[in-house]
């Protein structure tokens, strides 16, 4: 059983969901951007080690793969279409440049993109994530 987290007062929270999505895709805790999110390649810490924020409960599941995979195709769809149209290679030459590419692409992705998955479902509190805000301060009150 992990300790309860920090209250969001006594940490960094982010201002709102790009910066939360930027903190997981640098591999920081979306939470408090103070400690790494990843213990392996893909697999999360089960708690930010600063503000003890419980990661075991994401549930990125396949929806980072399926993003990399959309950008990766999108990306080279065009070069694909100019190695054939412009510049006439065969099929099999285009195919042996861009199978490797694609994959090698997809992988240097992955991490990032499962990351920012991870930010995005955080401070939306989709999930097993409760949804975290910073009070607001008196000023800022009517």
């Amino acid at each position: 059983m992990h300790a309860p987290p920090l209250s969001p007062d006594q940490i960094d929270l982010p201002s709102g969901w790009i910066p939360a999505l930027v903190r997981g895709a640098k591999g920081r805790c979306p939470r408090c951007g103070a400690a790494a999110l990843f213990r392996q390649w893909l697999k999360p810490v089960d708690a930010c080690p600063h503000c003890l924020c419980d990661w075991s409960v994401q549930q990125a599941d396949d929806f980072p793969a399926y993003i990399g995979i959309f950008v990766v195709g999108h990306l080279l769809a065009p070069v694909v279409i100019a190695m054939i149209g412009t510049f006439g290679m065969s099929a099999w030459a285009t195919l042996a440049i861009i199978l490797p590419l694609a994959v090698v692409l997809l992988l240097i992705m992955l991490q990032p993109t499962k990351g920012a998955v991870i930010g995005f479902l955080w401070w939306h509190g989709i999930g097993a994530f409760r949804q975290e805000r910073r009070a607001a301060s008196p000023e800022n009150q009517p």
